[in-house]
C-alpha cells in the first residue's frame, strides 16, 4: 500500500535513512479509533528486508553521529524541542484521535516531550569523564564515557510521544543512533516527533522508525548483533521476554515496566486534599498510566471521609470524546483494556467490595460504540481481589482501610511491582520512615506529579531496571572506558 493510501498516516510510514516509505512487501496493520471503533488508518508492517535496511542505516548513522560534537548535538536537540512546541496543536490532535486522550492532556504530553529534548540538550554538554592520581608519577589514569552504539527503543501507546522522546533524546544526547518501534495503537505522534528531528537537522540514519508486528520486530532487532542497547517501556511480561533475548548476546538494557502504585493516607493527613488529588490523578489518561496511583490504603479514622470525597470527584468528571473541550476522561485506548477493567470490577464485587462510583458506560455517552468506562471507585476491597494484585491500567480505583503504620507498609509492599508510590502525611517522621520503607523507585510525599524531564524515572522489583530522565538517564546510553598510560 502506498503512503497516500494509509489514511491518518499518509504523511508518514517507515522512516529509514532519512526518508518516509512504505514497507517493502506492502504489508499494513489497521489502527482503530477508540471513540468510534472505526478504522483510522493503516501502518506499514515492516518485514525482514525493512528491518535490515533500518539496522544498516542506524549503523551508518552512528558512525556519523558519534563524531558530531556535543555542542552540535545539543543544538539539534534544542531545535527539535522548538519544532515540537510549534507543532503542538497538530500533534496533540493526532494523539487525541488515536488514543482518546483529552486534548488538554495531549497538549501537556507534547510539551513534556519537548522538555525531554531541551533537558538532554543540556546533558549532552555535561558528559564528564574522570582523571585519577596514579600510584607512581609516570602513570596517568582516566575514565571517558563513549556512546554504546545502536539503540533499539520500544515504547507503549499510553504516552505515545513522551515515552519515545525520553528514549530518543537521551540516546542522541549520548551520541547513539536509534531504531524506535512505537506502539501500533498510536504511532502517529511518535512519527511527528521523528519528523521534527529530521527537520531539526538530525543526519540520515541517526533516527529510524519501524512499525508492524511487535513480537517479530522486537525479536529481530534485539537478536541483531548491530544493536548494542535495548530500552523498553511496556508490560512486565514483555520486559521479561526482551531481557531473555538481550541476555543471549549480553546487551545493555533499560526496562520501565508495569506498576501498581500504592497510596498511603496516614491519620495525620489532610483527607480532603488527599482524596481530591488522588481522584484527579487516578483518572488522568483514563487511568492508563504505569505510575498512576492505583491502590488506595487509608487510615481507618479517615476512611469514610476519603471514600465520600473520592467518589464525589469521580462522579464529577465528564466522560466523552477526547476532542471535546469539556471532556475530562476519554475512552480507553483499546477493547482488551476495557474488557479487563470489567473483569477486575466484577471480581472485586464478588469478593465483597462496594461500588461507590461508576462501574459501567456513562448513560449520557450516546450510542454503544467506543471503549468508554465511567471513572469507577470500589470501597472495602479485600487483599485477595485481583485488582489488588494485578495492574488495572484502567479508570478503576480500589480503596481499603488500614489501622497501623506497619500494616500500611506491608500492604504497600505486597505486590511484585515497585515503580511509583505515594503517601500523604503532615508528620515529617511518618513521611520519612514510610518513604524509606516502601519498596519503589519513586515516592511522592503529599504530591502525585513525580514525572518530568529533570527527574529520574524508573522502578525496582518487577517494575524494571535503569532510570530514564534526569541526570541519570543519559548514563544508560554511555559506556565507561578506563585508560591507563605509562609515560
Amino acid at each position: 500500500m502506498k503512503l497516500e493510501n494509509l489514511g491518518l498516516y499518509s504523511e508518514y510510514g517507515l522512516f529509514i535513512d532519512g526518508h518516509w516509505r512504505p514497507a517493502k512487501e506492502g504489508g499494513v496493520r489497521e489502527v482503530i479509533d477508540p471513540a468510534s471503533e472505526e478504522v483510522l488508518g493503516w501502518l506499514p508492517a515492516a518485514g525482514q528486508d525493512d528491518l535490515d535496511a533500518a539496522l544498516l542505516s542506524a549503523q551508518q548513522g552512528f558512525a556519523t553521529w558519534r563524531r558530531t560534537s556535543p555542542w552540535e548535538r545539543a543544538a539539534v536537540l534544542r531545535r527539535t524541542a522548538d519544532l515540537i512546541r510549534s507543532r503542538a496543536d497538530s500533534i496533540a490532535k493526532l494523539m487525541s484521535i488515536e488514543t482518546g486522550k483529552p486534548l488538554l492532556q495531549a497538549k501537556g504530553e507534547v510539551s513534556d516531550s519537548a522538555d525531554q529534548f531541551d533537558w538532554y540538550a543540556g546533558e549532552t554538554q555535561r558528559i564528564y569523564g574522570q582523571t585519577m592520581e596514579a600510584r607512581v608519577p609516570e602513570v596517568r589514569m582516566q575514565i571517558r564515557y563513549e556512546p554504546v552504539g545502536v539503540v533499539a527503543a520500544f515504547s507503549a501507546w499510553n504516552f505515545p510521544a513522551l515515552l519515545p522522546s525520553r528514549k530518543i533524546a537521551a540516546a542522541l544526547g549520548a551520541g547513539c543512533s536509534v531504531i524506535v518501534k512505537p506502539a501500533s495503537e498510536a504511532a502517529g505522534s511518535c512519527m511527528a516527533v521523528v519528523q521534527a528531528l529530521h527537520d531539526a537537522g538530525v543526519p540520515a540514519g541517526v533516527v529510524n522508525l519501524v512499525t508492524g508486528d511487535s513480537s517479530f520486530i522486537s525479536e529481530y532487532l534485539v537478536r541483531s548483533p548491530s544493536v548494542a542497547k535495548v530500552t523498553l517501556t511496556g508490560s512486565t511480561g514483555v520486559g521479561k521476554r526482551l531481557l531473555h533475548l538481550a541476555a543471549e548476546n549480553v546487551k545493555r538494557v533499560t526496562m520501565e515496566l508495569g506498576g501498581h502504585a500504592p497510596v498511603l493516607v496516614f491519620e495525620d493527613a489532610d483527607v480532603a486534599y488527599a482524596a481530591e488529588q488522588c481522584a484527579r490523578f487516578k483518572y488522568r489518561n483514563c487511568g492508563q498510566v504505569c505510575a498512576s496511583p492505583s491502590r488506595f490504603y487509608v487510615h481507618e479514622s479517615l476512611y469514610a471521609a476519603f471514600c465520600e470525597r473520592f467518589a464525589a470527584v469521580a462522579n464529577s468528571l465528564k466522560v466523552g470524546h477526547g476532542l471535546d473541550p469539556e471532556t475530562a476522561v476519554g475512552p480507553m485506548a483499546n477493547k482488551r483494556g476495557l474488557d479487563n477493567a470489567h473483569r477486575l470490577i466484577g471480581d472485586a464485587l464478588k469478593h465483597g467490595a462496594r461500588l461507590i462510583a461508576g462501574g459501567g458506560r456513562p448513560s449520557y455517552v450516546a450510542g454503544d460504540k467506543g471503549y468508554y468506562l465511567a471513572p469507577t471507585a470500589l470501597a472495602d476491597v479485600p487483599e485477595d481481589a485481583l485488582i489488588m494484585l494485578q495492574e488495572p491500567f484502567a479508570p478503576v480505583a480500589p480503596i481499603a482501610p488500614f489501622s497501623s503504620f506497619d500494616e500500611a507498609i506491608r500492604l504497600a509492599n505486597s505486590t511484585s511491582y515497585g515503580l511509583a508510590s505515594y503517601l500523604f502525611s503532615s508528620s515529617l517522621k511518618t513521611a520519612t520512615l514510610a518513604s524509606e520503607a516502601i519498596e519503589a523507585g519513586m515516592v511522592g510525599i503529599n504530591e502525585l506529579g513525580i514525572a518530568s524531564a529533570e527527574m529520574p524515572f524508573g522502578g525496582v522489583k518487577e517494575s524494571g531496571m535503569g532510570r530514564e530522565g534526569g541526570a541519570l538517564g543519559i548514563r544508560d546510553y554511555l559506556e565507561p572506558k578506563f585508560i591507563k598510560t605509562r609515560l
